[in-house]
């Protein structure tokens, strides 16, 4: 490595909700790795919409968030967004949806299951890359698209 640290070789930690950056530069962490936080990103804005809204039920957050986070929906969410995606964005939908993970869920086929890693896969791309109101843009998007098919 030639010169400047770590951390400001991969623009350092300010739009990272923690301190913890990645240990690689977001275009060499793999694509099921970007799947791993984008999911929990997406699960996150997921439970705080539910909570925005009126029925605070535990059991019914729970059933609500299962819904509309699962790979079933998730598939839907990629194909709904991709007439406004970038040709940044369609490629690390690509290289997510193409990644070989090892299994799948027993709730989901083989096809919606890669279409989940792929949009799990963007919001994690875009979170590293501190893309952060594109994020919140297709995040937004998302849920105000699944929530509208229930």
């Amino acid at each position: 490595m030639m010169g400047g640290s770590d951390k400001e070789l991969l623009g350092g930690e300010q739009d990272l909700w923690y301190p913890f950056p990645p240990s690689k530069q977001p275009k060499l962490i793999p694509p099921i790795v970007l799947a791993y936080i984008g999911d929990a990103l997406y699960e996150v804005a997921v439970r705080q919409y539910l909570i925005s809204k009126a029925n605070l039920r535990p059991h019914h957050l729970h059933r609500s968030a299962t819904k509309m986070v699962s790979a079933k929906a998730q598939s839907k969410i990629v194909t709904h967004l991709d007439a406004i995606l970038t040709d940044d964005e369609r490629d690390v939908v690509r290289q997510g949806r193409n990644a070989k993970s090892g299994s799948v869920p027993k709730n989901a086929d083989v096809l919606e299951y890669r279409h989940a890693t792929a949009f799990e896969a963007l919001i994690g791309y875009l979170y590293y890359t501190k893309q952060s109101a594109r994020m919140d843009e297709l995040i937004e998007l998302s849920i105000k698209y699944i929530d509208e098919q229930s």
